[in-house]
């Protein structure tokens, strides 16, 4: 039982580290690229429209297109030109909630709520295994048909083919 809470932590651990490691690889890969039009466009919201500003066709859409490659002309970073945005136009026009205060849990229950079920998962397929292997042995040792009733279940097979 030990072994099994040791082996069920161990993999919990290694989950949780996985996870760290993607999200510490993805914010380095934006941090390093230069920003552009598109990949901002993905990421803000027309606050008019209330959708993503890459397939908003509204006249507010397109001035914050406009504000957006004037920020990229001037060579401002991919997060300053989100905190210019924020500050022209509310914060409703991040597509992301913030990775602070309360917001943070719109990423942190999702993952909290992942390993969790990895975890029930790590603890039920075990028992899970042993019944199916329980009732496959227990299925073989089931008494063998009478004659008369293995006759009777040929001819009602025979009559469906």
């Amino acid at each position: 039982m030990r072994a099994r809470r040791r082996r069920t932590a161990r993999a919990l651990a290694t989950l949780a580290c996985l996870a760290a490691l993607i999200v510490v690889a993805g914010a380095s890969a934006r941090a390093s690229s230069p920003p552009s039009l598109p990949v901002i466009e993905r990421q803000v919201m027309c606050v008019t429209c209330k959708i993503p500003l890459n397939v908003a066709e509204s006249q507010q859409a397109d001035r914050e297109r406009t504000y957006i490659r004037e920020l990229i002309a001037e060579g401002r970073s991919e997060s300053a030109i989100k905190h210019s945005l924020v500050g022209q136009y509310g914060p409703a026009v991040l597509g992301l909630p913030s990775t602070s205060g309360f917001d943070l849990s719109a990423y942190l229950v999702p993952l909290i709520v992942v390993i969790a079920l990895l975890a029930v998962l790590l603890a039920v397929l075990p028992r899970w295994r042993r019944r199916a292997r329980a009732q496959a042995t227990a299925g073989a040792d089931a008494p063998a048909l009478e004659r008369a009733d293995a006759a009777r279940l040929d001819a009602d097979l025979a009559r469906f083919d």
